[in-house]
């Protein structure tokens, strides 16, 4: 998980409403080639419950609050996103899903690759031997 950051994204102040942002390879260490983003998920629901094989993802929660639980194939780790100027960067081999999302809640999630079914690692036996085999 030594790979696993939270970063702290620029965060202009202004009286009208506040701005942050990111850019490839500046605050994020990946170049963006896919955006996508979960809102509307009911009560209790989770999303994820997968690693992927090659991309890195970055999330952020833009509205709302949301819990990332990240696996390792050892130990599992709650990140607790609840600010738009916080992201969670997930190197590739890494188990999560997301849980506990607020009303309203809006999770921004970019990505290192476009989307490729095959990059999705489902099930979670085949996880744990993929990371130790590496």
């Amino acid at each position: 998980m030594e790979k696993v950051k939270l970063i702290q994204l620029p965060k202009i102040l202004d009286p009208r409403g506040n701005l942050s942002f990111f850019e490839n390879n500046n605050q994020i260490p990946f170049e963006i080639k896919r955006s996508y983003w979960i809102y509307d998920v009911p009560g209790g629901e989770t999303r994820g419950s997968h690693a992927f094989k090659k991309s890195e993802i970055f999330i952020v929660a833009l509205s709302g609050s949301f819990d990332v639980i990240l696996n390792d194939g050892i130990r599992e780790f709650k990140y607790s996103l609840n600010r738009s100027y916080y992201g969670l960067y997930i190197p590739n081999l890494i188990w999560k899903r997301i849980e506990n999302f607020s009303t309203n809640s809006l999770a921004l999630i970019v990505s290192s690759i476009q989307y490729d079914e095959n990059d999705y690692i489902r099930k979670f036996n085949e996880f744990k031997k993929m990371r130790n085999e590496t």
